[in-house]
């Protein structure tokens, strides 16, 4: 469902993207981990379109999509949440829910259609809405909410473009243990049919909820196999203490 082969991606002499591939089935999830600065974000901005890959390529559904902007991405079925909450805080649950809705079906762009006459835009906000935990909230502004409500609804703006690949920044960053637990409640009733790609610290998570992972070091995939692979590795163990120490 999604691949990427051969990624690198250098910001002047400094190497932070070398030679990553990934191969993810449908339904998979896959974690990708690594100490700070082992280019984890910058992979993710390559897979969104955020950046432009020097070399290498970015295939969904076996559609090769390296060099389409955000937005071509996103109607193809790449969507992502940020590791920071990018909402519309003055606006409601609701409006923000619509506002995503408004970018995937590309009514920014047409002059005439009302999206205040399309019932079903006000059903699907409502269907993801008790999806992540949020239904009784629909007419609550943005800022009114807690910072683990927020970050479901940073998920739920993604899940709006009905993707087929979910690219999640750190989902429980900053979170107290109760919004983790929600959070993660949250990821483990998505379909199976969606992908979903995450990047996280949390290694009790990543071990836990993780078919896969991916592991990055100095730009390049140290290692890649199941959870307990990953976490019997000396490779791996080395790498994250060394992160540490440093």
């Amino acid at each position: 469902m999604l691949r990427a082969d051969k990624l690198c991606k250098a910001f002047g002499a400094l190497q932070v993207t070398r030679d990553v591939s990934l191969d993810i089935p449908q339904g998979a999830r896959h974690a990708i981990i690594g100490p700070n600065g082992a280019g984890k974000t910058t992979l993710f901005n390559l897979l969104a379109g955020e950046l432009a890959p020097d070399a290498g390529a970015i295939l969904i559904d076996d559609r090769d999509i390296t060099h389409l902007p955000p937005n071509r991405r996103a109607r193809l079925g790449l969507s992502r949440s940020f590791q920071k909450n990018n909402l519309f805080p003055r606006q409601s649950v609701q409006d923000n829910l619509l506002l995503a809705d408004i970018a995937a079906r590309g009514y920014g762009y047409r002059f005439w259609p009302r999206l205040a006459a399309r019932k079903d835009a006000y059903g699907k906000a409502a269907t993801i809405a008790g999806q992540i935990g949020l239904i009784d909230d629909m007419q609550r502004g943005v800022a009114e909410l807690s910072y683990g409500a927020q970050r479901q609804l940073e998920v739920g703006l993604a899940l709006m473009a009905e993707p087929k690949v979910l690219l999640l920044d750190e989902p429980t960053s900053g979170m107290s243990p109760e919004e983790t637990g929600r959070m993660l409640r949250l990821i483990d009733d998505l379909p199976r049919s969606l992908t979903v790609v995450m990047i996280e610290h949390d290694m009790d998570l990543v071990f836990n909820h993780a078919d896969r992972i991916t592991v990055l070091n100095y730009g390049e995939v140290l290692m890649e196999g199941q959870p307990e692979e990953v976490r019997g590795s000396d490779a791996v163990q080395e790498t994250y203490l060394g992160g540490e120490a440093e």
